[in-house]
């Protein structure tokens, strides 16, 4: 595997693996590597000649409170798992390089950025696909893998790409979960013991959600309104939202019809975690 830091170097090798025909798969993260993301990397090397795996924990996708100075980081142990998947490149810039001194382009998708997580942290979504486009023109991948745990973000980048024709094909892998049903997430880390018992009710608040709606309930608020129950019997549970929306344009539906997204944001102590399933009726 090569570590690539230099922007015009991974530029350089993607040039060359394109006149040589080579398809590019690329998974970007923030790092501090899990399941989760080992599963988009098996997804990228199933479908192209070679996968680029980039980390960079971007400072322009965190608000002014958010945890970007704690993000877990562990370059050697992502390295390490990077090389046992047969990852043929990691990308590893530097903060100073992908915004450099004067930087002033943002790429924003209005509408899809303000809902949902977008509407809390406000500033989110316009630092993802700014730097997503920037990696985008640096790897210059034919395939993109995202994870379905983060749903909005890829609705979004599909928006992105479709918007601004890049010829990129986006694929979304399914949430990797723990044993006991939580998603798989670096922020998982934060969690005392009390509140990772606790987080499991996520997921056990979108199952009944899916089973609501299997026996025939078809309005949303009385889905959302168990879901908010079970959540909040939990002490370390604080919700931010709980959402249901088409999974084109985000939008709140008050009747589950076709497919829907089905969303939750809480907060357990410092952690902030998120999850979703999508139904189709």
């Amino acid at each position: 595997m090569k570590t690539i830091k230099k922007i015009k170097r991974m530029q350089e090798i993607s040039d060359g693996l394109r006149r040589n025909k080579k398809t590019i798969g690329f998974v970007p993260t923030m790092g501090f590597l899990h399941k989760g993301h080992l599963s988009l990397i098996d997804i990228a090397n199933k479908m192209s000649d070679v996968t680029v795996v980039s980390i960079f924990v971007n400072p322009t996708q965190f608000g002014p409170n958010e945890d970007f100075g704690n993000y877990p980081r562990d370059l050697e142990r992502d390295k390490k798992l990077l090389r046992e998947k047969g990852c043929s490149i990691l990308f590893y810039p530097d903060a100073k390089k992908m915004y450099n001194e004067g930087f002033r382009t943002e790429v924003y998708v209005k509408g899809l950025s303000k809902v949902l997580c977008g509407a809390t942290r406000k500033t989110h979504f316009k630092g993802v696909t700014t730097v997503v486009a920037k990696l985008f023109n640096i790897v210059k991948p034919d395939i993109a893998v995202f994870g379905q745990k983060d749903a909005q973000q890829a609705i979004i980048i599909k928006r992105m790409v479709k918007d601004l024709n890049y010829n990129i094909k986006i694929i979304t892998g399914p949430i990797i979960r723990e044993d006991d049903g939580l998603a798989m997430s670096s922020r998982n880390i934060y969690l005392t013991k009390q509140q990772r018992k606790d987080a499991t009710i996520l997921y056990e608040s979108l199952k009944e959600a899916k089973r609501m709606i299997s026996n025939g309930e078809a309005k949303a608020s009385r889905v959302i309104k168990q879901m908010k129950k079970m959540i909040s019997s939990k002490k370390t549970a604080r919700i931010d939202y709980i959402k249901a929306v088409d999974t084109k344009e985000l939008k709140t539906v008050k009747y589950i019809k076709g497919e829907v997204l089905i969303a939750v944001a809480c907060y357990f102590g410092r952690a902030r975690l998120i999850d979703n399933i999508i139904v189709n009726v």
